[in-house]
């Protein structure tokens, strides 16, 4: 592509630059820990949540539409994207293997349920699993749970207990220590 110019080396630095340092879990990890301290802010994330994640400076390439989801009590949110594997990079980062692969993208439609209990996660047969497909056009972010005994804990605190999979929905956040 760059020989026949389609690309310039700056536009695949810039690139690999977005991929390796900034499109980062963590950065929705720091979403969910203001949605969890700012009622007004969760608000706005659960309204439009590509506005909300840009008042935080996450936006660009597969976070022009994000959509929050907010688990609850009643309800487990799963993302999915049976197509290929598409993700809000900007705060979920690129996908991991186990993500894009063939069986999950196909099961966890079907079968959530069993595919979460595969990977640690028992969902209580008295919370509705809900799994929600990831297009070319919108790209979803889970809300997990707050975890139990994390009153008054800071924004950065509650940050760390949110991994990549709890932004899926395959995994809850961690619990509080």
């Amino acid at each position: 592509m760059i020989d026949k110019g389609l690309l310039t080396t700056d536009v695949i630095d810039h690139i690999v630059h977005l991929a390796a340092e900034e499109w980062r879990h963590e950065n929705g990890a720091r979403v969910v820990a203001r949605a969890w301290t700012d009622p007004a802010f969760k608000a706005r994330l659960l309204g439009n949540a590509t506005a909300a994640c840009a008042e935080l400076g996450y936006a660009g390439p597969q976070g022009e539409y994000i959509v929050a989801l907010e688990n609850t009590a009643e309800r487990h949110n799963v993302i999915v994207c049976t197509q290929c594997s598409c993700t809000a990079w900007p705060i979920i980062g690129l996908p991991t293997d186990w993500y894009k692969s063939p069986e999950y993208r196909a099961r966890v439609v079907r079968e959530p349920r069993p595919v979460l209990r595969e990977l640690g996660l028992e969902v209580p047969d008295d919370v509705a699993v809900r799994v929600w497909e990831t297009s070319a056009e919108t790209r979803y972010m889970v809300i997990p749970l707050r975890p139990p005994g994390t009153d008054g804990w800071s924004e950065e605190q509650l940050a760390r207990l949110v991994t990549r999979e709890a932004l899926i929905g395959t995994a809850m956040a961690l619990p509080a220590l």
